[in-house]
């Protein structure tokens, strides 16, 4: 192993060990620090084969934090998909997760405007806004809205 081998992996090792990170990402991180190509997949290739850095998981972990944080299914998809991450692991992420979409909903709603139904049409279009950009679907919205 060259000692520029061994750079590349210790930075790869930095990265993993204070979060988890999709392929794509890492990818990115390791080639704007000067790397080439050629070295860095065969790297994240061996990564990958020995579990160190899984796509799945890094899914999985991200998923999970944004449901936590009142995000809905299309931000989460998204965010999945600025990270490189592919829109079939995705979607196989979410439907795992097995999330109540309309009790989430419900939650996100109460944490920012209380339990009362909206007083006007006007409040009501705010709120739809509001929680549409949180991600949640049109369905979910009128369902939940009217």
């Amino acid at each position: 192993m060259t000692p520029t081998d061994s750079k590349l992996r210790d930075k790869a090792h930095r990265l993993l060990s204070q979060r988890e990170h999709s392929r794509s990402e890492l990818r990115q991180k390791l080639l704007e620090r000067g790397s080439a190509e050629g070295p860095v997949d065969e790297l994240l290739d061996h990564l990958r084969d020995t579990g160190l850095q899984s796509d799945r998981r890094f899914a999985e972990a991200l998923a999970r934090s944004r449901v936590a944080r009142g995000y809905g299914p299309l931000r989460i998809r998204s965010d999945l998909a600025r990270r490189g991450v592919a829109p079939p692991l995705a979607r196989q992420v979410l439907d795992a997760l097995a999330v109540d979409w309309a009790e989430a909903l419900r939650e996100e709603h109460a944490s920012r405007f209380g339990d009362d139904a909206p007083p006007n049409f006007q409040e009501k279009a705010r709120r739809w806004r509001a929680l549409e950009r949180r991600g949640f679907t049109v369905a979910q919205l009128r369902d939940f809205l009217g």
